[in-house]
């Protein structure tokens, strides 16, 4: 939804407000400078205001979900982000000029410790930490888009399942999640990844929803890269809140549906099984395990597609492995479930692409929202694995969450 004129207007007038008031804390250190330099700062400063400015006024009007709208958008965060840390500073300085109105004295005295060179003045002090914390986001972020969002790790689990048919004994099983392909931007470093997943050998691999962002269209220059993701046992798919075009405004409502369509075309062009609520029956001998996929079902606002007692409906396997893209899922319908998910794969937190992994200490804003966010969590004999993502949204980058491919060994013996 696009803001109003009139609150677009008073939104433009804050970022202006911003723009002047960060701007202090540059006068301030370059007020000894030379007239040139003076002058040459001030111009370079109003050239990146109204550049900021002006991709406001653009993205006002850009399509949501293309690769060039997260650009600008992460532009003019990054931006004013910095503007914000370091209005603080200037207005701790501005409150600290106020108090000494009233405490003359010890102005007096701190300023003769100034002259002695004993002491740096205040306000250059705060200046100088105004520009610090002002450089630290676009430091950030900057690492984050060119380092972290290819920078595909492998996270590999093993997980004991007693009732596993020996059959299915070491069985590797590859997850995928939240690919994005509408964010995409470097092919090349998108095929490195699937390389990756390949070498691995998986038996068989799960796609656990959100290909796109918006529309199915996105997926269209990929289609041929994620057609080579093969395993013996099959690729099995299901889809996320994004592959259903609910985040765009369509034509009309037969547009929506063909978009959904397409999407199912999608998958089955890459040789994906997608699983719209339903399952499958995997054999090995007389041994069998079910794999279960089941539409989109979140908590709160997302959308609640998924029928889950339509999709494990006949499941004949002794172990039930459940795709479902949404954690909150887990919770609220799948432990409940009779017979039990033996394990559910979902995806859809991304670990907010922002965060700490230190060994076995995580951390997340994304722990705020979801209960469930990144990794392993165990109920009983139930297990739900929650992938952090393959590709990235909102943000072209990642810091501290690095995209995911996951490698998890089943087995009937205890580890």
């Amino acid at each position: 939804m696009r803001p109003s004129p009139l609150s677009f207007f008073i939104l433009t007038l804050i970022l202006v407000w911003m723009e002047y008031y960060a701007f202090q804390a540059a006068r301030v250190l370059i007020k000894d400078k030379s007239q040139t330099t003076v002058k040459g700062i001030r111009i370079a400063y109003i050239i990146q205001a109204i550049l900021s400015l002006a991709l406001v006024f653009y993205a006002r009007y850009m399509q949501t979900g293309t690769t060039e709208f997260m650009f600008v958008l992460t532009f003019i965060f990054m931006s004013y982000l910095s503007k914000i840390l370091a209005i603080v500073f200037v207005f701790i300085d501005d409150i600290r000029r106020v108090l000494t109105l009233f405490f003359t004295g010890r102005k007096k005295r701190y300023e003769r410790r100034v002259a002695s060179g004993q002491k740096m003045p205040r306000s250059k002090f705060l200046a100088r930490s105004a520009v610090m914390m002002a450089t630290l986001p676009i430091v950030t972020m900057s690492f984050g888009i060119v380092r972290g969002a290819y920078d595909y790790r492998i996270r590999r689990r093993k997980i004991y399942l007693p009732n596993l048919p020996k059959g299915f004994e070491g069985i590797k099983v590859a997850q995928l999640s939240d690919i994005h392909s509408g964010s995409f931007y470097d092919k090349v470093a998108v095929q490195g990844g699937i390389d990756m997943l390949n070498n691995e050998k998986p038996d068989m691999v799960f796609f656990t929803g959100d290909l796109v962002n918006n529309q199915t269209s996105e997926v269209s220059q990929y289609i041929d890269l994620f057609s080579k993701v093969k395993a013996d046992l099959g690729v099995y798919s299901t889809l996320g809140n994004h592959d259903y075009g609910d985040y765009r405004a369509w034509s009309s409502p037969e547009a929506k549906r063909q978009n959904l369509a397409d999407m199912v075309k999608s998958h089955e062009r890459m040789g994906w099984d997608l699983l719209m609520n339903e399952n499958r029956t995997l054999r090995v001998g007389t041994d069998q395990i079910s794999v279960i996929g089941v539409e989109n079902w979140g908590a709160g606002r997302f959308a609640k597609y998924g029928r889950l007692n339509d999709a494990a409906l006949n499941a004949e396997g002794d172990v039930k492995l459940l795709l479902s893209h949404d954690p909150s899922h887990w919770d609220a319908q799948v432990r409940q479930m009779q017979p039990e998910i033996d394990i559910t794969f979902s995806g859809h937190t991304h670990g907010m692409q922002l965060g700490v992994e230190i060994g076995d200490f995580r951390w997340s804003p994304s722990q705020w929202i979801y209960k469930q966010w990144a990794d392993l969590y165990q109920e009983g004999n139930q297990y739900l694995y929650v992938n952090r993502g393959y590709g990235f949204l909102g943000f072209p980058g990642r810091i501290g969450i690095l995209p995911e491919i996951t490698i998890l060994e089943l087995t009937g013996k205890p580890i």
